[in-house]
């Protein structure tokens, strides 16, 4: 059997590797990784590393035109939330424009397109939800994902998109750190936290969400599935759990509302995902919560060894 070829966007984030490493062992695809720059992984076995600015739509087409990809998993993107939106312009050059690039690639080239979305393009007032809800961001980051779903689901390719919420894992040479991590990091240090009790989410391993899009270009899979974890919790929730888990001192968190902390975006109260259509149709099965800190521990301490 010919293997396919698989082409990541942003193979340097949290996602992007975790997608190469379970990807470049896969004997159904031919992998090409890609991120702005140098490749940041040690291991270079197994794969392509093309780099490639996802914002120069001439250098989206070179790599396009050299590799022909068969499916597309686009998991770059600006997701900083207060980022977004105090840097409009970035946002949207970033999450739109650089998705109607790739769409206009794909499109040239009969692609899959399997694109990253998220929960924040629902305004939290109904959570968890399923894929048919009526979105409605509150965040310039929620409008920019929402906008670039509309021209994935307007594209002449065939498409998926994979709505996920708060990824949590651990790669080498991380960026940024993701919320687990920083709790039980500034928990061992003993540093007083001030966490919201009402907001509510589903963490989502990063293995999981890897496992889930690779299921989607398996199945050639079309529409709209929610990946996330299967567990809805308040974010405070989530760090006290994170404490008990490595029994740390929860008497350092303290709790507070979302309204004392001036965000500079607004988040929405309440997500969560119903994950049935992906249960159901993808064979999707995510970790609970503690199993996937269970996890992520057992390669940390890979990691140190």
């Amino acid at each position: 059997m010919e293997k396919k070829r698989i082409l990541v966007t942003g193979s340097n984030g949290l996602l992007g590797q975790k997608l190469i490493k379970q990807l470049r062992i896969n004997e159904n695809y031919e992998l090409i990784a890609t991120s702005r720059g140098a490749n940041r992984i040690s291991n270079k076995k197994g794969y392509l590393y093309a780099s490639m600015d996802i914002t120069n739509k001439e250098d989206i087409f070179r790599v396009f035109d050299e590799h022909k990809p068969d499916f597309v998993i686009n998991t770059a993107a600006m997701t900083n939330v207060d980022a977004c939106e105090s840097n409009r312009e970035e946002c949207w050059l970033l999450n739109v424009t650089a998705v109607e690039y790739l769409v206009s690639a794909s499109e040239k080239h009969d692609s899959h397109f399997i694109h990253l979305s998220t929960d924040f393009i629902f305004d939290g007032e109904n959570g968890p939800y399923k894929e048919t809800d009526k979105p409605n961001p509150l965040s310039y980051y929620g409008e920019s994902k929402l906008a670039a779903e509309k021209i994935v689901q307007n594209s002449t390719t065939s498409w998926a998109i994979a709505r996920t919420i708060i990824v949590y894992g651990i790669v080498e040479d991380m960026s940024r750190s993701n919320i687990v991590l920083w709790a039980k990091s500034a928990l061992e240090k003993k540093e007083r936290l001030t966490i919201v009790n009402d907001q509510f989410r589903s963490p989502t391993l990063a293995e999981d969400l890897a496992d889930g899009c690779i299921l989607i270009a398996d199945k050639k899979a079309e529409g709209i599935y929610n990946l996330s974890g299967k567990d809805v919790m308040s974010i405070v929730e989530l760090v006290r759990r994170v404490a008990r888990y490595y029994q740390l001192d929860e008497s350092y968190i303290e709790e507070i509302s979302s309204t004392s902390l001036n965000q500079v975006a607004k988040r929405p109260a309440k997500t969560g995902f119903i994950l049935d259509k992906a249960i159901a149709e993808l064979g999707y099965e995510p970790y609970s919560f503690e199993e996937g800190i269970e996890e992520l521990n057992k390669q940390l301490i890979n990691s140190n060894s």
